[in-house]
Formats: structure tokens, C-alpha cells, sequence
């Protein structure tokens, strides 16, 4: 048993770079096939088990509770492609989901409650058998719907493999492609899968054609991005004619379509890459929809001719009034479906088509035709305030309906039908949460005023009948990177807080994507700092408005968010009394001066290029978190990683945690610093069910232990 936490050797080595001289003591870590690292991970991973071993009968009691505010035998709604309807089936006692499907008959969705003649699909309980860790990159069926193809992932390192399965014969085939990366689509007589290859930095940067019963050594390269920068990512178009390959960086990007019918034929480039042009394309049948930025900041939506054009030629159908921006547009036959945001919340819209209209066959050029309203006004799907909205998974072209999620802190989620024709909104399934009473907690939107004067949004949540006197526990939580929307969902681990007392607060801090462009924009490169005092700031507020006691507040954050974590208790120390940074990117500026590390290259237009600007290496090495811990008392800190996430590498949480150590002054019983490392999982932790919930359990035990519950 140890006795005091584990002191890693120092070998240091310097860091020289626009003559600033750093030193690091511990990027020896990176060896991950260094037997004396193994050993220190373990020893952090006992020490922690250590201290917070007397938090078992809690870690018992909320995982149990967050099992029973789940229906563990359960079923989805029930989605059309083909001739088919698809859902996923779970059940107690099993770790992962089932994929089954039963016959379209008359094209009514079937009643849950009789789903006789189902057939399965695909059971990742039984793929998962005798693995410690299971992943799917994606899975998609053929055309014909006699066969499947999903990527494997068996280690958490986001390195997946291709199997292509007979469905109807339940028989997995014997074609295996090693090595692929997200996305799976198919060719239309379903003889051959596209998928994506990545290479040494884990960019995806190649798109593949395998062609069904055939070696993957004779696999052919359909497309290959040269630009470091870029990533590409491609899906499947709903109508079934192309496979559109996005190649995009933070800021610019480059779309190509890639016929189904003719995969090897030169794909198509919708519009050649300009830099700082964004643009996001739809298949429409005849033409293409596009979300893009070249004329409006906060993107408008427009329609293009199906070939290389230029956006000077694209056809304006909306643009973004004061406040709302445009995300993006899902086309089906007789319809389109856009999300965007409107002061921060998320909204549905629904344009009908004129499908006469749209057919410029009476030798009109494209342009007239579409000035001839291929497409109405859109009409707003109604929905709650405070809520997430989104599309629901719907690749049937043929749709009537669009189906939609919805969820908020308290409501769960919830599928609804709306009608195009009608406008009428029917309900398709509550998710059903055993107990709960969502008339128990309130929630309410207030704003905050940041460092330099801005309104910052937060969503709060308590319970029902708590006073705001002083004397609350609180937790809250941000990201603010990447122009992600930290919008709130509904989670066991959220009502097993608010049962308990704690008021949440749930950031919507610049660096995100809730308030239009301009609000990413404001936290990213040299405005970084802006997203760290932003939730600095919604700490402080929750203190100051009295929801939360001085010394019973958590702070919690991932990946990106861990960053935030780093730099929120560097800037304040005093602010929190605990907090959980989860594989958080805390040594930031090392890793951006590393081009060969997984992804470097691509994330230079976040956070700027510190290896040809001395500016951005000022800038950066002024918040990253390991190269600015203070000789001061911290909150007690817990970091949890894992071995194989390729995104944030556990190198970054097992620096800072020493740094931490050597210069906090804090009592190390009363306030520890603790690091938990999964040894056989990714970015997203424990798989499976069952290993989610004992993650999410070990680590709020230890938080609500830190704030007094």
C-alpha cells in the first residue's frame, strides 16, 4: 500500500523556441512502451484507489441509482431505409445495444408493441465477447439489404476494422479491411463499401473503395487529401446517388461527390477551396443544398447545380436574421429539414419542395428555375425553450414526417413526428426514467457579465423549493472550443446532483457554438483567454447570486473542456473547492509545437501556430495549463484518461498532476491531486452500459464527497 502519492523521476529536457527556453521534466512520459512509465501509471492508479476507497459505498449506491433511472430493457423508435424498418434493442444485464429490423409492409411506422417476423441485424454484446473494450466507427446496410458493413474498434485507439456480415444468413464474411477510420457508405448495386484510411497522425486523409469478396490489397484509392490541415469525413447521400466527401479544416472547406453508381469515375468538386469559406452540401435529387459562409458570417442557405460551381452562382434561399445562425440542411424528396440557432437555442425548420418546380427540364437554365420557388417558406418546428433539438437519425428519402429529438436537464428525451403537410406534432416515444418527477427541479436560463463586460448565457437547474441563501453545493460544467454547442441533455448523473441538492450550472461560454460565429471567433486563437474568464465568471456568479456556498462549488470539463478546467484554476484558484478534468488538453502549447503528433497540424487554426508565431507562442504559453500552475492552494484536483486515447494523449494529465503536486500548497489529504487511468480504452472512456456508469460514479462520488454531500 503507498503511502504518499507517486513522485515521477525528472529527466529534463529543453525546449527552445523563439528563444524562450522551457524546461520539461517529464516528457519522458510519451514512451508509452517505457516498463518504468507502466509502472507509474499503475502507481497513480493505486494511489488514487487508495484515497478514495472509502467512497465505494457511494460509487455502489449512485451507479445503482443511475441504473435505476434508466429502462434497461428498452426499445427506439423505429426508423425506414429500403424496404425495411430499423431499431435498437437493450436489455438488463447486457452491456451494449442490438440492431434489428422487420419488413416494410404499407410504409406505417409498426407499433412497438408487436414487432413480429423481426430479424437481426447485428448484436454488439456478441461482437464484444471476450474484449475489454468495444467501438463502432459506423455501420450501414447495403441497397439491397441483404448485407452490413461495420468497423470494429477493440481498444479504444479509434483504429478500426471493416466486416461485412451476411444479414439474412446471420454469417459474418470473410472480407476484413485493418485500419480504417470513421464512416462506412455503399455503392448502389451493393457490391462495394467506401470507406476512409488515416494515416501516421491519425488524419483521415484517404477514401477507399473495397469491393465485396475481393483481398483489401486490391482495395483502389478513390481520393487523397495532400493538405495536412484537412481532414476528410464523407457520408451517404439520403436519395442514394452520391457519397459526398467533405475535406475541411477549421476554417475552409472542400466538397467532392462521389457517384454511387460510378464510384471510380473522377468525383465531382462542388466548389474549389477558398480560404475562409466554409461550406456544407446536401444532395436534393436534381441540385444541391448548401450551408456556407461565403457571403454571411453566420452562413446562409442556398442552392447549387450539380457539377463545379462557384458560390456567385448559388441561388440564396435563407438567410440568418439578427442573432440566428444557420447550421445545416438535411434534403428529403419532398422536403428539406434546416437546424439552426436562434439567441442560442436550437430550432428546426422545414421548407417544402415543389418538385415540378425543381425540374428545370424545359430547357431553363438552373438559375430560373430555381427563382421559379423550387422550395417555400421555411415554417418552425415548434419546440421548448431551455431544450436541445435535433434531427432524429431519418435516411428514408421518401419521408413525409420529419422526426425529431428533444431533451433538456429535465425532460428526457423525446421523439416527435411533425407532419409537413398538416403541421400537426405527434409524439413517438418518452424515453421513460423510472422515478422521476420532473416537476421535482426547476430550470432557468440567466445571464452573466464576463470580464469585459459581455452577457454570457447559462442554463441552471436545482431543486424544486431551494433557496438561493447561500449554503448550495454546486457544479458547473463548460467547453467553449471548436465552435461546439455546449447544449444540455438529459443524464441519470445530472438528477442523481439534483436530488442531492446541487444546483447545476451549465455554461455557454465563447469558443462554443451557441451565439453565431462571431461568439467562436471571440474565444479562439488570440481571444482564447476569453472563454476561461467567461467561466470564471459563471463560477463567480452562481457564488455571488447566492445558489452556491464559497467552498462547496465542482468545476468539470473534457477533453477541450479539460483545458478549461487547467486554465479556470490557474486564473482562480480559490473559485472551487473541487474539480474533474477528464482527458483534458492541459499541455497545450507542447503538443501544438509537435506537428507529427496525432491531429497538431489540423488544430492550428483553433489555436494558432505557435512554431511561426511568436505572438501565439506568448499567447498560448501565458494560459497552458501545466506551464502556469502557481505556488498557491488549489481545489483538489482529479484528471482521468486513458492509455489509448489518440486525441489527448495521457502524457498531458500525468504532467500536470505532478506539477501540481510539487507546487500546490495544499493539505494533500484534505485537498488531493489524484489521476485515474483506464489502461484499455479512448477518448470516450469505459464502453458498454454498465462500464459508463461506474466511470461517471467514481468520479462524481469523489466530487459531491469534495462539496459536502
Amino acid at each position: 500500500m503507498l503511502k504518499q502519492a507517486p513522485v515521477a523521476h525528472k529527466i529534463p529536457v529543453e525546449r527552445v523556441t523563439h528563444g524562450d527556453v522551457y524546461v520539461d521534466n517529464y516528457e519522458w512520459f510519451r514512451d508509452k512502451s517505457n516498463p518504468e512509465l507502466i509502472a507509474h501509471l499503475e502507481s497513480e492508479n493505486e494511489w488514487t484507489e487508495e484515497r478514495t476507497k472509502d467512497l465505494q459505498p457511494l460509487r455502489e449506491q449512485l451507479a445503482g441509482e443511475f441504473a435505476s433511472l434508466t429502462k434497461l430493457t428498452d426499445i427506439t423508435v423505429p426508423i425506414r431505409k429500403g424496404g425495411w424498418w430499423y431499431y435498437q434493442r437493450t436489455w438488463e444485464g447486457k452491456e451494449y445495444p442490438a440492431v434489428y429490423r422487420i419488413p416494410d409492409v404499407d410504409g406505417t411506422r409498426p407499433d412497438l408493441a408487436d414487432l413480429s417476423g423481426e430479424q437481426l441485424v447485428w448484436d454488439s454484446n456478441v461482437l464484444s465477447e471476450g474484449q475489454d473494450f468495444f467501438s463502432t466507427s459506423g455501420f450501414d446496410v447495403s441497397p439491397n439489404g441483404k448485407l452490413g458493413a461495420l468497423g470494429l474498434d477493440f481498444s479504444g485507439d479509434e483504429h478500426f476494422t471493416l466486416q461485412i456480415f451476411d444479414i439474412e444468413q446471420g454469417q459474418i464474411l470473410d472480407d476484413v479491411v485493418v485500419g480504417i477510420g470513421y464512416g462506412i457508405a455503399w455503392t448502389a448495386d451493393s457490391s462495394a463499401v467506401i470507406y476512409s484510411r488515416v494515416d501516421d497522425a491519425w488524419r483521415s486523409w484517404q477514401i477507399w473503395l473495397h469491393r465485396v469478396g475481393t483481398p483489401s490489397s486490391e482495395d483502389c484509392l478513390l481520393y487523397q487529401e495532400d493538405d495536412d490541415r484537412f481532414d476528410l469525413w464523407h457520408t451517404a447521400s439520403r436519395d442514394g446517388r452520391w457519397v459526398v466527401v467533405n475535406s475541411s479544416s477549421r476554417t475552409t472547406s472542400e466538397v467532392r461527390l462521389i457517384s454511387t453508381g460510378h464510384p471510380e469515375a473522377d468525383p465531382i468538386v462542388v466548389s474549389r477551396r477558398s480560404p475562409g469559406v466554409d461550406y456544407m452540401v446536401e444532395p436534393a435529387g436534381d441540385h444541391l443544398l448548401v450551408v456556407h459562409n461565403a457571403n454571411v458570417v453566420d452562413f446562409e442557405l442556398a442552392s447549387a447545380p450539380i457539377g463545379t460551381s462557384v458560390p456567385q452562382e448559388w441561388v440564396s434561399l435563407l438567410k440568418p436574421e439578427p442573432g440566428e445562425r444557420i447550421s445545416e440542411v438535411e434534403a428529403f424528396a419532398s422536403f428539406a429539414v434546416i437546424a439552426l440557432r436562434s439567441e442560442g437555442e436550437t430550432e428546426l425548420r422545414v421548407m417544402q419542395r415543389d418538385v415540378e418546380a425543381a425540374m428545370p427540364g424545359r430547357g431553363e437554365a438552373y438559375r430560373e428555375a430555381h427563382e421559379r420557388q423550387v422550395w417555400g417558406e421555411p415554417v418552425r418546428v415548434p419546440a421548448a425553450r431551455l431544450s436541445t433539438t435535433e434531427l432524429f437519425l431519418s435516411p428514408d428519402w421518401d419521408a413525409s414526417e420529419v422526426v425529431y429529438s428533444t431533451e433538456s436537464l429535465l425532460t428526457p428525451p423525446t421523439q416527435c413526428a411533425y407532419d409537413v403537410e398538416t403541421g400537426a406534432v405527434s409524439k413517438l416515444k418518452v424515453q421513460e426514467v423510472p422515478g422521476y418527477d420532473p416537476d421535482e427541479f426547476v430550470q432557468e436560463g440567466v445571464w452573466v457579465t464576463a470580464a469585459d463586460g459581455t452577457q454570457i448565457p447559462m442554463t441552471i437547474a436545482y431543486k424544486a423549493g431551494l433557496s438561493a441563501n447561500g449554503t448550495n453545493p454546486g457544479w458547473l460544467y463548460g467547453y467553449g472550443s471548436y465552435e461546439v454547442a455546449n447544449d444540455p441533455y438529459f443524464a441519470p448523473r445530472h438528477i442523481a446532483m439534483l436530488r442531492r441538492g446541487v444546483v447545476i450550472g451549465w455554461t455557454h461560454i465563447r469558443g462554443g457554438g451557441e451565439m453565431g460565429r462571431a461568439w467562436y471567433d471571440n474565444g479562439k486563437l488570440l481571444t482564447k483567454k476569453n472563454t476561461f474568464s467567461d467561466f470564471v465568471a459563471c463560477g463567480q456568479w452562481l457564488i455571488e447570486s447566492g445558489w452556491v456556498a464559497r467552498d462547496r462549488l465542482a468545476g468539470e470539463g473534457r477533453s477541450a473542456g479539460g483545458l478549461l478546467i487547467g486554465a479556470a484554476v490557474n486564473l482562480a484558484p480559490g473559485l472551487f473547492r473541487a474539480v474533474h478534468a477528464g482527458v483534458p488538453f492541459v499541455d497545450a502549447l507542447t503538443t501544438i509545437l509537435k506537428p507529427e503528433l496525432p491531429l497538431t497540424a489540423g488544430e492550428w487554426e483553433e489555436w494558432g501556430n505557435p512554431i511561426e508565431s511568436e505572438e501565439v507562442y506568448e499567447y498560448m504559453k501565458s494560459y497552458s495549463p501545466v506551464e502556469n500552475v502557481q505556488k498557491t492552494e488549489y481545489p483538489a484536483v482529479l484528471a482521468t484518461t486513458s492509455l489509448n486515447d489518440i486525441r489527448v494523449f495521457y502524457v498531458e494529465p500525468t504532467k500536470w498532476v505532478q506539477v501540481l503536486r510539487e507546487n500546490a500548497t495544499n493539505d494533500p489529504l484534505d485537498r488531493p491531486i489524484l489521476e485515474k487511468i483506464e489502461m484499455v480504452a479512448g477518448h470516450a472512456g469505459k464502453s458498454g452500459r454498465e462500464g459508463r456508469w461506474e466511470s461517471q460514479a467514481f468520479v462524481l462520488a469523489w466530487l459531491l464527497n469534495q462539496i459536502g454531500c
